[in-house]
Protein backbone atom coordinates (compact mmCIF):
# COMPACT_ATOMS: atom_id res chain seq x y z
CA UNK A 1 0.00 0.00 0.00
CA UNK A 2 1.38 3.37 -1.35
CA UNK A 3 1.24 5.91 1.99
CA UNK A 4 1.36 8.73 -0.19
CA UNK A 5 -1.66 7.73 -2.51
CA UNK A 6 -5.52 8.43 -2.51
CA UNK A 7 -7.81 5.04 -2.94
CA UNK A 8 -10.76 7.03 -3.52
CA UNK A 9 -12.46 5.44 -6.83
CA UNK A 10 -15.55 7.21 -8.27
CA UNK A 11 -18.25 5.34 -8.57
CA UNK A 12 -18.43 5.07 -12.60
CA UNK A 13 -15.24 3.14 -12.47
CA UNK A 14 -15.29 -0.39 -14.50
CA UNK A 15 -12.66 -2.55 -12.95
CA UNK A 16 -13.23 -4.68 -16.33
CA UNK A 17 -12.29 -1.79 -18.08
CA UNK A 18 -7.89 -2.04 -19.06
CA UNK A 19 -6.41 0.41 -16.30
CA UNK A 20 -4.26 3.47 -18.71
CA UNK A 21 -2.61 6.32 -17.00
CA UNK A 22 -4.04 9.57 -17.93
CA UNK A 23 -1.04 11.41 -18.21
CA UNK A 24 1.60 8.96 -20.51
CA UNK A 25 -0.40 6.12 -21.15
CA UNK A 26 1.40 3.16 -19.43
CA UNK A 27 -0.79 0.96 -17.11
CA UNK A 28 -1.69 2.06 -14.64
CA UNK A 29 -1.84 0.72 -10.75
CA UNK A 30 -4.73 2.97 -9.67
CA UNK A 31 -6.43 6.38 -8.39
CA UNK A 32 -3.43 8.27 -6.79
CA UNK A 33 -4.08 11.92 -6.11
CA UNK A 34 -7.24 11.69 -7.57
CA UNK A 35 -7.08 10.46 -10.98
CA UNK A 36 -5.82 6.65 -12.90
CA UNK A 37 -2.18 6.59 -13.12
CA UNK A 38 0.74 4.81 -13.49
CA UNK A 39 3.55 4.14 -10.67
CA UNK A 40 6.13 6.62 -12.30
CA UNK A 41 3.40 9.55 -12.77
CA UNK A 42 2.17 9.11 -9.52
CA UNK A 43 6.20 9.49 -7.98
CA UNK A 44 6.97 12.20 -9.92
CA UNK A 45 3.44 14.12 -9.16
CA UNK A 46 3.77 13.66 -5.51
CA UNK A 47 8.00 14.70 -6.18
CA UNK A 48 6.99 17.94 -8.07
CA UNK A 49 4.52 19.02 -5.30
CA UNK A 50 6.44 18.69 -2.51
CA UNK A 51 9.50 20.40 -3.76
CA UNK A 52 7.43 23.22 -5.49
CA UNK A 53 8.86 22.79 -8.40
CA UNK A 54 8.72 25.20 -11.44
CA UNK A 55 9.12 23.33 -14.72
CA UNK A 56 9.50 25.36 -18.14
CA UNK A 57 8.93 23.61 -21.49
CA UNK A 58 11.74 23.74 -23.97
CA UNK A 59 9.34 23.57 -26.81
CA UNK A 60 6.27 25.03 -27.56
CA UNK A 61 4.43 24.30 -24.74
CA UNK A 62 2.03 21.38 -26.11
CA UNK A 63 4.19 17.95 -25.75
CA UNK A 64 2.32 15.07 -26.03
CA UNK A 65 3.22 13.00 -23.15
CA UNK A 66 3.68 9.34 -23.70
CA UNK A 67 5.61 5.60 -21.71
CA UNK A 68 8.31 6.46 -23.78
CA UNK A 69 8.81 10.33 -23.27
CA UNK A 70 7.23 11.41 -20.19
CA UNK A 71 11.08 12.24 -19.28
CA UNK A 72 11.89 14.53 -21.62
CA UNK A 73 9.01 17.50 -20.93
CA UNK A 74 8.27 17.64 -16.94
CA UNK A 75 6.63 21.12 -17.78
CA UNK A 76 4.02 19.37 -20.01
CA UNK A 77 4.10 16.26 -17.87
CA UNK A 78 2.81 18.29 -14.74
CA UNK A 79 0.53 20.14 -17.22
CA UNK A 80 -1.14 16.72 -17.91
CA UNK A 81 -0.95 15.47 -14.81
CA UNK A 82 -3.51 18.56 -12.89
CA UNK A 83 -5.45 18.84 -16.54
CA UNK A 84 -6.34 15.17 -15.52
CA UNK A 85 -6.94 15.99 -12.44
CA UNK A 86 -4.03 15.09 -9.88
CA UNK A 87 -4.81 17.05 -6.90
CA UNK A 88 -1.61 18.10 -4.55
CA UNK A 89 -4.46 18.17 -1.32
CA UNK A 90 -4.30 14.06 -1.56
CA UNK A 91 -0.35 14.37 -0.70
CA UNK A 92 -0.09 13.12 2.49
CA UNK A 93 2.46 15.48 4.83
CA UNK A 94 5.54 13.82 6.81
CA UNK A 95 3.41 13.75 9.83
CA UNK A 96 0.45 11.56 8.45
CA UNK A 97 2.88 9.28 6.37
CA UNK A 98 4.62 8.78 9.53
CA UNK A 99 1.48 7.81 11.39
CA UNK A 100 -0.39 5.66 8.39
CA UNK A 101 2.82 3.62 8.68
CA UNK A 102 2.50 3.58 12.37
CA UNK A 103 -1.74 2.10 12.05
CA UNK A 104 -0.48 -0.16 8.80
CA UNK A 105 2.17 -1.81 11.20
CA UNK A 106 -0.21 -1.92 14.42
CA UNK A 107 -3.03 -3.94 12.46
CA UNK A 108 -0.40 -6.17 11.14
CA UNK A 109 0.37 -6.45 15.17
CA UNK A 110 -2.85 -7.66 15.66
CA UNK A 111 -3.24 -9.54 12.96
CA UNK A 112 -0.53 -11.65 13.94
CA UNK A 113 -1.60 -12.07 17.08
CA UNK A 114 -4.94 -13.20 16.48
CA UNK A 115 -3.25 -15.90 14.16
CA UNK A 116 -0.98 -17.03 17.14
CA UNK A 117 -3.88 -17.41 19.41
CA UNK A 118 -6.39 -19.73 16.65
CA UNK A 119 -6.55 -22.53 17.98
CA UNK A 120 -4.49 -24.86 15.96
CA UNK A 121 -4.59 -28.93 15.90
CA UNK A 122 -1.12 -30.63 17.24
CA UNK A 123 0.93 -32.83 14.72
CA UNK A 124 -0.44 -35.86 16.23
CA UNK A 125 -4.56 -34.60 15.81
CA UNK A 126 -3.28 -34.02 11.93
CA UNK A 127 -1.63 -37.25 11.54
CA UNK A 128 -5.07 -38.64 12.98
CA UNK A 129 -7.03 -36.71 10.72
CA UNK A 130 -4.98 -37.66 7.47
CA UNK A 131 -4.77 -41.30 8.37
CA UNK A 132 -8.80 -41.44 8.57
CA UNK A 133 -9.17 -39.46 5.46
CA UNK A 134 -6.85 -41.96 3.68
CA UNK A 135 -8.45 -44.75 4.81
CA UNK A 136 -11.46 -43.42 3.79
CA UNK A 137 -10.58 -43.07 -0.13
CA UNK A 138 -9.09 -46.26 -0.12
CA UNK A 139 -12.60 -48.24 0.92
CA UNK A 140 -14.95 -45.60 -0.61
CA UNK A 141 -15.14 -45.64 -4.64
CA UNK A 142 -16.83 -42.34 -5.14
CA UNK A 143 -17.09 -43.67 -9.11
CA UNK A 144 -18.77 -47.03 -7.72
CA UNK A 145 -17.66 -48.63 -10.61
CA UNK A 146 -17.92 -52.28 -8.00
CA UNK A 147 -21.98 -52.00 -8.54
CA UNK A 148 -21.88 -52.91 -11.74
CA UNK A 149 -20.78 -56.78 -10.35
CA UNK A 150 -23.66 -56.60 -8.27
CA UNK A 151 -27.08 -59.12 -8.87
CA UNK A 152 -28.37 -56.25 -11.04
CA UNK A 153 -31.40 -54.39 -10.15
CA UNK A 154 -34.83 -54.90 -10.71
CA UNK A 155 -37.88 -52.09 -10.30
CA UNK A 156 -40.28 -53.77 -11.76
CA UNK A 157 -42.55 -56.37 -10.10
CA UNK A 158 -41.38 -59.59 -8.74
CA UNK A 159 -38.11 -61.63 -9.41
CA UNK A 160 -39.22 -64.68 -11.39
CA UNK A 161 -37.44 -67.79 -10.77
CA UNK A 162 -35.90 -67.02 -14.23
CA UNK A 163 -35.11 -63.46 -13.72
CA UNK A 164 -33.64 -64.52 -10.10
CA UNK A 165 -31.79 -67.36 -12.10
CA UNK A 166 -30.45 -64.54 -14.51
CA UNK A 167 -28.93 -62.49 -12.11
CA UNK A 168 -26.87 -65.10 -10.74
CA UNK A 169 -25.68 -66.11 -13.56
CA UNK A 170 -24.72 -62.73 -14.69
CA UNK A 171 -22.97 -61.96 -10.85
CA UNK A 172 -20.87 -65.62 -11.77
CA UNK A 173 -19.76 -64.15 -15.31
CA UNK A 174 -18.79 -60.79 -13.85
CA UNK A 175 -17.09 -61.31 -10.60
CA UNK A 176 -15.20 -64.47 -10.11
CA UNK A 177 -12.45 -62.05 -9.07
CA UNK A 178 -14.52 -59.88 -7.43
CA UNK A 179 -17.05 -62.49 -5.06
CA UNK A 180 -13.41 -64.36 -3.12
CA UNK A 181 -10.02 -62.47 -2.84
CA UNK A 182 -7.22 -64.26 -3.53
CA UNK A 183 -6.48 -65.15 0.03
CA UNK A 184 -9.93 -66.44 1.19
CA UNK A 185 -9.52 -69.67 -0.80
CA UNK A 186 -12.56 -71.97 0.30
CA UNK A 187 -13.15 -70.23 3.68
CA UNK A 188 -16.29 -68.63 4.51
CA UNK A 189 -16.91 -65.30 4.08
CA UNK A 190 -17.56 -63.94 7.32
CA UNK A 191 -16.36 -61.32 9.95
CA UNK A 192 -13.68 -63.31 11.90
CA UNK A 193 -12.19 -64.42 8.34
CA UNK A 194 -12.42 -61.19 6.67
CA UNK A 195 -10.74 -59.44 9.55
CA UNK A 196 -7.87 -61.88 9.35
CA UNK A 197 -7.69 -61.49 5.48
CA UNK A 198 -7.04 -57.45 6.29
CA UNK A 199 -4.46 -58.30 9.24
CA UNK A 200 -2.47 -60.04 6.95
CA UNK A 201 -2.56 -58.64 3.40
CA UNK A 202 -5.17 -56.67 2.72
CA UNK A 203 -8.72 -57.12 1.17
CA UNK A 204 -10.05 -56.21 -2.63
CA UNK A 205 -13.28 -58.62 -2.29
CA UNK A 206 -17.37 -58.51 -3.03
CA UNK A 207 -20.20 -59.75 -1.56
CA UNK A 208 -20.85 -63.24 -1.97
CA UNK A 209 -23.37 -64.14 -4.62
CA UNK A 210 -26.02 -67.18 -4.77
CA UNK A 211 -28.31 -68.64 -6.94
CA UNK A 212 -31.35 -66.81 -6.44
CA UNK A 213 -34.70 -68.38 -6.04
CA UNK A 214 -38.03 -66.40 -6.34
CA UNK A 215 -38.97 -63.51 -4.32
CA UNK A 216 -41.79 -60.96 -4.20
CA UNK A 217 -38.73 -58.19 -2.85
CA UNK A 218 -37.05 -57.66 -6.15
CA UNK A 219 -34.54 -55.36 -5.22
CA UNK A 220 -33.51 -57.38 -2.10
CA UNK A 221 -30.54 -59.67 -4.29
CA UNK A 222 -29.05 -56.44 -5.48
CA UNK A 223 -29.56 -54.27 -2.25
CA UNK A 224 -28.42 -57.20 -0.17
CA UNK A 225 -24.81 -57.66 -2.61
CA UNK A 226 -24.40 -53.54 -1.79
CA UNK A 227 -24.45 -54.14 1.71
CA UNK A 228 -22.77 -57.18 1.90
CA UNK A 229 -20.05 -54.97 -0.36
CA UNK A 230 -20.48 -51.87 2.04
CA UNK A 231 -19.95 -53.87 5.00
CA UNK A 232 -16.24 -55.23 3.61
CA UNK A 233 -15.15 -51.79 2.78
CA UNK A 234 -16.55 -50.76 6.50
CA UNK A 235 -14.39 -53.26 8.01
CA UNK A 236 -10.86 -51.96 6.16
CA UNK A 237 -11.96 -48.49 7.20
CA UNK A 238 -12.01 -49.60 10.55
CA UNK A 239 -8.27 -51.15 10.60
CA UNK A 240 -7.07 -47.96 9.85
CA UNK A 241 -8.54 -46.32 12.99
CA UNK A 242 -5.66 -46.03 15.27
CA UNK A 243 -5.64 -48.23 18.20
CA UNK A 244 -8.22 -50.62 16.35
CA UNK A 245 -6.00 -53.53 15.36
CA UNK A 246 -4.91 -53.43 19.33
CA UNK A 247 -8.40 -54.35 20.31
CA UNK A 248 -8.77 -58.13 20.87
CA UNK A 249 -10.68 -60.09 17.96
CA UNK A 250 -13.66 -60.68 19.74
CA UNK A 251 -14.03 -56.68 20.62
CA UNK A 252 -13.54 -55.67 16.78
CA UNK A 253 -16.20 -58.10 15.61
CA UNK A 254 -18.16 -57.06 18.58
CA UNK A 255 -17.93 -53.48 17.36
CA UNK A 256 -18.48 -54.37 13.75
CA UNK A 257 -21.11 -56.01 13.73
CA UNK A 258 -23.21 -53.55 16.22
CA UNK A 259 -21.78 -50.67 13.70
CA UNK A 260 -21.73 -51.56 10.15
CA UNK A 261 -24.87 -50.13 8.97
CA UNK A 262 -24.82 -47.06 10.89
CA UNK A 263 -21.09 -46.20 9.08
CA UNK A 264 -22.93 -47.12 5.66
CA UNK A 265 -25.73 -45.11 6.40
CA UNK A 266 -23.10 -41.97 7.24
CA UNK A 267 -20.85 -43.06 4.51
CA UNK A 268 -24.23 -42.93 2.14
CA UNK A 269 -24.51 -39.46 2.74
CA UNK A 270 -21.86 -38.73 0.06
CA UNK A 271 -24.21 -40.04 -2.41
CA UNK A 272 -27.40 -38.61 -0.74
CA UNK A 273 -29.10 -35.61 -3.19
CA UNK A 274 -31.17 -33.26 -1.44
CA UNK A 275 -32.78 -32.25 -4.26
CA UNK A 276 -34.51 -35.77 -5.06
CA UNK A 277 -34.48 -37.50 -1.70
CA UNK A 278 -32.56 -40.45 -3.46
CA UNK A 279 -28.71 -42.14 -3.80
CA UNK A 280 -27.04 -41.39 -6.64
CA UNK A 281 -24.10 -43.95 -7.07
CA UNK A 282 -22.82 -43.59 -10.43
CA UNK A 283 -25.44 -44.54 -13.41
CA UNK A 284 -28.87 -44.08 -13.69
CA UNK A 285 -29.34 -47.84 -13.05
CA UNK A 286 -27.73 -46.81 -9.55
CA UNK A 287 -29.83 -44.60 -8.54
CA UNK A 288 -31.97 -45.86 -5.83
CA UNK A 289 -35.08 -43.89 -4.77
CA UNK A 290 -37.42 -44.49 -1.89
CA UNK A 291 -39.50 -46.94 -3.70
CA UNK A 292 -36.51 -49.08 -4.78
CA UNK A 293 -35.79 -49.24 -1.10
CA UNK A 294 -39.19 -50.78 -0.21
CA UNK A 295 -39.02 -53.07 -2.45
CA UNK A 296 -35.36 -54.43 -1.25
CA UNK A 297 -37.73 -55.06 2.48
CA UNK A 298 -37.61 -51.77 3.76
CA UNK A 299 -41.09 -50.43 5.01
CA UNK A 300 -41.76 -47.00 4.04
CA UNK A 301 -42.24 -46.60 8.46
CA UNK A 302 -38.26 -47.05 8.26
CA UNK A 303 -37.12 -44.43 5.49
CA UNK A 304 -38.90 -41.90 6.69
CA UNK A 305 -36.48 -41.31 9.45
CA UNK A 306 -33.61 -42.64 7.51
CA UNK A 307 -34.09 -40.30 4.75
CA UNK A 308 -34.99 -37.90 7.82
CA UNK A 309 -31.52 -38.29 8.91
CA UNK A 310 -29.41 -38.08 5.45
CA UNK A 311 -31.29 -34.56 5.13
CA UNK A 312 -30.24 -33.54 8.31
CA UNK A 313 -26.78 -34.87 7.89
CA UNK A 314 -26.46 -33.11 4.29
CA UNK A 315 -27.51 -29.75 5.75
CA UNK A 316 -24.45 -29.49 8.31
CA UNK A 317 -22.50 -29.23 5.48
CA UNK A 318 -19.35 -31.08 6.92
CA UNK A 319 -15.90 -31.15 6.27
CA UNK A 320 -14.75 -34.87 4.98
CA UNK A 321 -12.19 -34.60 7.76
CA UNK A 322 -15.15 -34.10 10.37
CA UNK A 323 -17.30 -36.79 8.43
CA UNK A 324 -14.64 -39.66 8.60
CA UNK A 325 -13.87 -38.45 12.34
CA UNK A 326 -17.37 -39.09 12.84
CA UNK A 327 -17.11 -42.70 11.43
CA UNK A 328 -14.78 -43.67 13.22
CA UNK A 329 -16.34 -42.12 16.47
CA UNK A 330 -19.65 -44.13 15.72
CA UNK A 331 -17.60 -47.09 15.00
CA UNK A 332 -15.73 -46.99 18.28
CA UNK A 333 -18.59 -46.95 20.71
CA UNK A 334 -18.03 -48.63 24.23
CA UNK A 335 -21.00 -49.83 24.45
CA UNK A 336 -21.51 -52.22 21.78
CA UNK A 337 -23.42 -55.42 22.65
CA UNK A 338 -20.43 -58.37 23.07
CA UNK A 339 -17.30 -55.46 23.91
CA UNK A 340 -15.40 -56.54 26.96
CA UNK A 341 -12.80 -54.12 26.94
CA UNK A 342 -15.02 -51.03 27.53
CA UNK A 343 -12.45 -48.58 29.15
CA UNK A 344 -9.87 -49.41 26.25
CA UNK A 345 -12.76 -48.83 23.21
CA UNK A 346 -13.74 -45.67 25.59
CA UNK A 347 -10.04 -44.02 25.40
CA UNK A 348 -10.12 -44.83 21.38
CA UNK A 349 -13.32 -42.87 21.08
CA UNK A 350 -12.65 -40.17 23.86
CA UNK A 351 -8.96 -39.27 21.65
CA UNK A 352 -10.97 -39.13 18.43
CA UNK A 353 -13.64 -37.04 20.18
CA UNK A 354 -11.35 -34.24 21.23
CA UNK A 355 -9.55 -34.64 17.57
CA UNK A 356 -13.03 -33.73 16.29
CA UNK A 357 -13.44 -30.88 18.97
CA UNK A 358 -10.32 -29.57 18.23
CA UNK A 359 -10.91 -29.60 14.30
CA UNK A 360 -13.91 -27.79 14.62
CA UNK A 361 -12.54 -24.73 16.59
CA UNK A 362 -9.76 -24.46 14.05
CA UNK A 363 -12.15 -24.32 11.17
CA UNK A 364 -15.53 -23.32 12.28
CA UNK A 365 -15.70 -20.25 13.90
CA UNK A 366 -18.56 -20.06 16.06
CA UNK A 367 -19.40 -22.90 15.52
CA UNK A 368 -20.00 -24.45 19.25
CA UNK A 369 -22.58 -26.06 18.32
CA UNK A 370 -21.76 -28.30 15.50
CA UNK A 371 -20.16 -30.80 17.48
CA UNK A 372 -23.34 -31.25 19.64
CA UNK A 373 -25.16 -31.67 16.57
CA UNK A 374 -22.94 -34.59 15.14
CA UNK A 375 -23.37 -36.30 18.26
CA UNK A 376 -26.96 -36.14 18.07
CA UNK A 377 -26.49 -37.50 14.47
CA UNK A 378 -25.18 -40.51 16.35
CA UNK A 379 -28.25 -40.88 18.79
CA UNK A 380 -30.16 -40.54 15.63
CA UNK A 381 -28.33 -43.85 13.87
CA UNK A 382 -28.83 -46.11 17.18
CA UNK A 383 -32.55 -46.44 17.15
CA UNK A 384 -31.99 -46.52 12.77
CA UNK A 385 -30.01 -49.32 13.27
CA UNK A 386 -32.12 -51.34 15.90
CA UNK A 387 -34.67 -50.85 13.05
CA UNK A 388 -33.35 -52.01 10.48
CA UNK A 389 -31.71 -54.69 12.16
CA UNK A 390 -34.96 -56.11 13.16
CA UNK A 391 -36.23 -55.81 9.42
CA UNK A 392 -33.00 -57.83 8.19
CA UNK A 393 -33.91 -60.19 10.90
CA UNK A 394 -37.21 -60.68 9.62
CA UNK A 395 -35.93 -61.32 6.16
CA UNK A 396 -33.59 -64.07 7.93
CA UNK A 397 -36.39 -65.85 9.16
CA UNK A 398 -38.15 -66.36 5.76
CA UNK A 399 -36.24 -68.95 3.83
CA UNK A 400 -37.75 -67.45 0.21
CA UNK A 401 -36.12 -64.28 1.50
CA UNK A 402 -32.89 -65.27 3.46
CA UNK A 403 -31.39 -67.70 0.56
CA UNK A 404 -31.01 -63.98 -1.60
CA UNK A 405 -28.62 -62.39 1.83
CA UNK A 406 -25.27 -62.94 1.82
CA UNK A 407 -23.45 -64.91 4.70
CA UNK A 408 -22.04 -62.04 5.59
CA UNK A 409 -25.57 -59.99 5.61
CA UNK A 410 -27.05 -62.56 7.93
CA UNK A 411 -23.94 -62.67 10.44
CA UNK A 412 -24.20 -59.13 10.81
CA UNK A 413 -27.97 -58.83 11.27
CA UNK A 414 -27.67 -61.73 13.81
CA UNK A 415 -28.91 -64.58 11.40
CA UNK A 416 -27.48 -68.00 11.97
CA UNK A 417 -25.40 -68.84 8.91
CA UNK A 418 -25.77 -72.39 8.16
Amino acid sequence: MDLHTSTQVPDEFDRNVPRICGVCGDKATGFHFNAMTCEGCKGFFRRSMKRKASFTCPFNGSCTITKDNRRHCQACRLKRCLDIGMMKEFILTDEEVQRKKELIQRRKDEEAQREVQKPQLSEEQRSIIDTLVDAHHKTYDDSYSDFSRFRPPVREGPVTRSASRAASLHSDASSDSFSHSPESGDRKMNLSNLLMMYQEQGLNSSPDSKEDEGTGLSMLPHLADLVSYSIQKVIGFAKSIPGFRELTAEDQIALLKSSAIEVIMLRSNQSFSLEDMSWSCGGPEFKYCVNDVTKAGHTLELLEPLVKFQVGLKKLNLHEEEHVLLMAICLLSPDRPGVQDHERVEALQDRLSEVLQAYIRAHHPGGCLLYAKMIQKLADLRSLNEEHSKQYRSLSFQPEHSMQLTPLVLEVFGGQVT
